[in-house]
């Protein structure tokens, strides 16, 4: 079942033999993988390390019995960093096995204009802040914020910008949608700690559908956790490190 595609991926699968008989445990006969790359990519700065897509890829590709991978985007249009890492990711698809899907990051404009509300009111800061923590305020921790937005004002500064681009609503859809349109999937993996997944996901169990979720301890949502109860397997991406990071994060005994 594995069958490491780089001289350096069958040396490190010989030292981490333990992960590779895990991942081939999991790997139960045909295996579709949804890689919401948006969810997980925020994770480096809580693993300190970067997920190098080229080797992801490898890495995958060494599992015989993974048919088919779809990779979750975004493009920042104008941003050459990120148009660089698109062109690099459309340069590793491949016909019914890897499939890159992206979008325009949406850039919204966030109002902070403080000049007409009370230093008192909360009408501002709910845009931002969760109303259960709201609640857990009291008027100074409000007030003290408020001045904070009226200080930013007087400089000039009346809004923020903020990136969006959320996929969920297409990896849930793909997920059901080749659930239904074909008998031979048998595995589906879906890389992602959202509680948005919740629905699609227990839905593919209820209807006897091995599935595996791939997250970091302690960015899984309740809701996923919840169901561990109804056979949905959970394995920490930190135990993928050397394989998938980039090359200067590596171990210099993996190099």
């Amino acid at each position: 079942m594995f069958n490491p595609k780089t001289p350096k991926i069958e040396k490190i699968g010989k030292i981490h033999n333990t992960t590779i008989e895990k991942l081939e445990e999991l790997f139960e006969n045909n295996v579709y993988m949804y890689i919401d790359y948006a969810n997980i990519r925020p994770l480096s700065n809580k693993l300190k390390w970067h997920i190098g897509t080229k080797r992801l890829k490898q890495f995958l590709d060494s599992f015989d019995n993974i048919k088919y991978t779809k990779f979750y985007q975004g493009t920042l249009q104008g941003n050459e960093q990120s148009e660089k890492e698109i062109k690099n990711l459309k340069k590793l698809e491949e016909k019914d096995k890897f499939k890159l899907i992206t979008k325009p990051v949406k850039i919204m404009r966030l109002s902070i204009d403080a000049t007409s509300i009370s230093v008192d009111s909360p009408a501002l800061l709910n845009q931002f802040i969760r109303r259960a923590l709201m609640k857990k305020y009291d008027i100074e921790i409000i007030e003290y914020l408020n001045k904070k937005f009226i200080e930013m004002n007087d400089i000039g500064i009346n809004y923020i910008k903020d990136r969006k681009c959320n996929f969920d609503v297409e990896i849930g859809v793909d997920m059901l949608l080749d659930y239904e349109r074909s008998d031979n999937i048998d595995t589906f993996v879906l890389w992602s700690g959202d509680s948005d997944f919740a629905d699609p996901l227990k839905k593919l169990l209820k209807n006897n559908k091995k599935v595996i979720l791939f997250a970091t301890a302690g960015r899984i949502a309740r809701e996923l956790n919840a169901l561990k109860e109804l056979g949905l397997h959970i394995f920490d991406i930190a135990d993928l490190k050397e394989f998938i990071c980039w090359t200067r994060e590596q171990e210099k005994k993996y190099i």
